[in-house]
């Protein structure tokens, strides 16, 4: 089955603004307001999903939809869990530089790129196989998840078959679209759409 997987960043939310890695808060009040305010944008989909970090729970829950499905959660930053990259920086200035510069380094004692790619990878080349979830009535291959950013990062290197260093080059803005399309082994991308522009 050809796949339409539109991935959706997370509302904005204290994390994000610290640059801090996420510990699970809630969004705040700017956050849930944006994603409300795009809810009339979001595009249809036979399958909705949502990675099982509060933030994106909460977006989508904001934007009218309960999703049924987990999409990937976010990546395991093991003892970095909720310290800011400044913190981080200045206290683990190697580690940090490490991390940063080779995909397969997990400093932090949690999952490193190139785990996080593989794993992302693997859920993405699985949205049009033979399971359950993509052969029901009425499923016409469009999927839409609320995921973390460096979901969408790691899902875009996986399709296109970057080299894992670029993972660290993709920016992904809150309440963006990246759009891809195909099956396992070709993909084509659309990326960062604002919510209300996607077609």
């Amino acid at each position: 089955m050809t796949v339409r997987a539109m991935l959706l960043a997370p509302a904005p939310g204290p994390a994000l603004r610290e640059a801090r890695f996420d510990d699970d808060s809630p969004l705040d009040e700017a956050g849930l307001g944006r994603a409300r305010a795009v809810a009339a944008a979001v595009p249809r989909a036979s399958r909705l999903l949502a990675s099982p970090s509060r933030r994106c729970r909460e977006t989508a829950a904001a934007l009218g939809f309960a999703p049924a499905l987990a999409a990937p959660a976010d990546l395991d930053a093991g003892r970095w869990r909720g310290r800011t990259l400044g913190e981080l920086s200045a206290a683990e200035p190697g580690a940090v530089a490490t991390w940063l510069a080779d995909p397969g380094a997990a400093p932090h004692g949690g999952e490193s790129v190139l785990a996080l790619v593989g794993r992302v990878g693997a859920w993405l080349d699985g949205l049009g196989g033979e399971g359950d979830e993509a052969n029901e009535e009425g499923d016409d291959g469009r999927v839409l998840a609320v995921t973390e950013p460096v979901v969408i990062r790691a899902a875009v290197v996986h399709a296109l078959a970057l080299p894992p260093r670029a993972f660290w080059r993709l920016d992904v803005r809150p309440l963006t679209l990246t759009v891809l399309s195909g099956r396992a082994g070709r993909w084509n991308l659309r990326c960062g759409e604002e919510l209300g522009s996607a077609a």
